[in-house]
């Protein structure tokens, strides 16, 4: 009987980091993230209407999306970023939802579904138990500034656009610390594949 498990956290958590131990180990992730892209890829429907909602000059010469120039347009715009949700979240909740079925259909022990919008978008109900990537705010500030060359406005405009982590903490079935160094992270991933393995 596969456990599927559903791996969420904040922005620069660290959870892509906890996805990896995940399949170093075996177990395959399914990765919300990559879907995003897949389905914006050039001639895509979905591209087509994120670019006749927010501006054609987002699509860039060789007909992929400009992914800069949107996120400056919808982080710290509730409204631009829940109407880019609307376009883009039905897709991908159909690809991911396929990918997800195959991974359980080939029997693996546990499936990984890493999904940074767990709660925001409702996915929990998918799977057996959530794990939350939990980190502290000054470290999460500084990992996201020093990951992807941001003001600290900016970064706080990015982790203000999701729902506060201790939320997600609150609600989630397993927490893993990634404020306790690379050491603990491997130790906390292999207790929690053992509890839900049993080996």
């Amino acid at each position: 009987m596969t456990y599927k498990l559903g791996l969420t956290g904040g922005i620069a958590s660290g959870k892509s980091t906890v996805a990896e131990l995940f399949e170093q180990a075996g177990y395959p992730v399914i990765d919300a993230d990559v879907i995003a892209r897949q389905i914006v890829e050039p001639n895509s429907l979905a591209l087509k209407k994120i670019a006749m909602r927010f501006g054609r000059e987002l699509i860039q010469a060789d007909g992929t999306l400009n992914r800069k120039a949107l996120g400056a347009k919808v982080f710290g715009h509730p409204q631009a970023l829940a109407d880019l949700n609307a376009i883009e979240h039905p897709y991908i909740r159909v690809a991911l939802t396929k990918a997800l079925d195959e991974a359980v259909a080939s029997g693996a022990d546990i499936v990984v579904g890493d999904i940074p919008l767990m709660y925001e978008t409702q996915w929990e109900d998918y799977f057996d138990g959530v794990a939350v990537v939990n980190i502290t705010p000054k470290l999460q500030l500084e990992r996201l500034v020093a990951r992807d060359g941001l003001t600290v406005d900016e970064a706080h405009a990015r982790i203000d656009s999701q729902m506060p982590l201790p939320e997600k903490v609150a609600k989630a079935d397993f927490v893993i610390d990634n404020s306790l160094g690379q050491q603990m992270r491997e130790v906390q991933v292999k207790q929690l594949i053992k509890h839900l393995t049993g080996k």
